[in-house]
Order: C-alpha cells, then sequence, then structure tokens
C-alpha cells in the first residue's frame, strides 16, 4: 500500500471516529438550559407577600364629616394647633365625648400631658350604647374616669407603630391589631372598637377615632 492510500484511511477513519462521539454526546442533557428552567421555575413559585401602605395623614371614611375649611378650629388643620381636650371640642363628631370629658374633669390632665395617643369614641359610638347605660356611666364619677383614661394611652403612636399591646392611663391594657389604614382594638380577647377615622395630629396627641365606647 502507497504512502497515499495509508493516508487516505488514516482519514476516513478519524472522521468516523469524530462522527461516533459527536452522535453519543447528543444523547446526553445539556445542563445550561435546565438550570435555567429551574432558576425561573423557582422565580414564579416563590410566594410574595405585600405590606398593607402607611397612611402619611389622616385616614378612615368618617373623615369626611371632618370639617374641610382650614380656618375652621375643628378641621384636621385647626385641631393640630391646640391640645387634644380643646382640639376635640371643635370637632363635630366628639361632642358627647367632650361631654363626658367635662363631666370626669379630665380635660386640663389631658391638655397638658405630652406625647399620648387618644382612641376617642365618636358620637355614633356613645349612641350605640342603651340610654340607661350612658346615663348611669356620666352619673358615676369614678367609672367614667376609669372608662375615658383607658382609651388614652401615654405615648404617641403613629400608624406604623400602633399594633401592639400598651398600657393605658387606667392602667390595664389593651391591644391594636392591624396595619395600614385597618386597626381593630381587642380588649379581653373580643373585638371592641375600629378605627374610623385616625392619625389626626393635636398639639400633643394623636387622635383615632373609633366606632364603640370601650369597656375596660
Amino acid at each position: 500500500m502507497n504512502k497515499r492510500t495509508t493516508r487516505s484511511v488514516l482519514l476516513a477513519s478519524v472522521m468516523g471516529l469524530t462522527l461516533a462521539l459527536s452522535a453519543c454526546g447528543s444523547d446526553e442533557p445539556t445542563t445550561g438550559s435546565s438550570g435555567s428552567d429551574d432558576a425561573t421555575t423557582e422565580e414564579t413559585t416563590e410566594e410574595t407577600t405585600e405590606e398593607a401602605p402607611v397612611a402619611d395623614g389622616p385616614f378612615g371614611a368618617a373623615c369626611a364629616g371632618v370639617p374641610t375649611d382650614p380656618a375652621d378650629e375643628g378641621s384636621v388643620e385647626g385641631m393640630a394647633d391646640d391640645p387634644v381636650a380643646t382640639a376635640a371640642s371643635n370637632n363635630p363628631l366628639l361632642s358627647t365625648l367632650v361631654e363626658a370629658v367635662g363631666v370626669a374633669g379630665l380635660g386640663d390632665t389631658l391638655n397638658t400631658t405630652d406625647n399620648l395617643t387618644v382612641f376617642a369614641p365618636s358620637n355614633d359610638a356613645f349612641a350605640a350604647l342603651p340610654p340607661d347605660t350612658l346615663a348611669a356611666v356620666l352619673a358615676d364619677v369614678p367609672l367614667l374616669t376609669s372608662i375615658l383614661t383607658f382609651h388614652v394611652i401615654g405615648e404617641r403612636l403613629a400608624p406604623d407603630a400602633l399594633a401592639g399591646t400598651f398600657p393605658t392611663l387606667n392602667g390595664a391594657e389593651i391591644t391594636i391589631e392591624g396595619e395600614g389604614e385597618m386597626f381593630t382594638s381587642n380588649v379581653g380577647g373580643t373585638a371592641e372598637g375600629t378605627v374610623v377615622c385616625g392619625n389626626v395630629q393635636t398639639a400633643n396627641a394623636t387622635v383615632y377615632i373609633i366606632d364603640t365606647v370601650m369597656m375596660p
């Protein structure tokens, strides 16, 4: 066999071996695309949770009943300049509460104490009480004082810090549940009141108007 024939045979053998190896390689799965698919699956199946947006101003349906003229002392702007008892006296949603505070003689205490959070029962909240019950409470000053101070926390709480358990000026604790613009109070394991107009600022307190008179 001459040299040219020998070289041709060797070349043909090499090419045949290369094709055979290529065919075997094509049966194996590619790892690159599999890894990409796994990553995509993890991303799509991963659970995501969104936090409720934190209110940066007054919130709640009942805020529609607050005067809107900034010159009105009962408006949000007007209340911000006065201490809390005085500010409440100008708010049309809180006239019954203001009467109760006057009967209990708590006006000066509320006005002169710094950094308070007040859960203020609306007029509708007091109206929901049986008339005999409301009359009896207003006639019993120690009981009335106990109830009203149960609605006051001795620190100023913004909405993003409102959820939790806090001591009240009454001495008993109150638990607030919720986030964003949805908050309820919990007393003795029972939901007592919902914030209907919250994050209202006064000179010395943040006010959350609620739809229930809470009983300690």
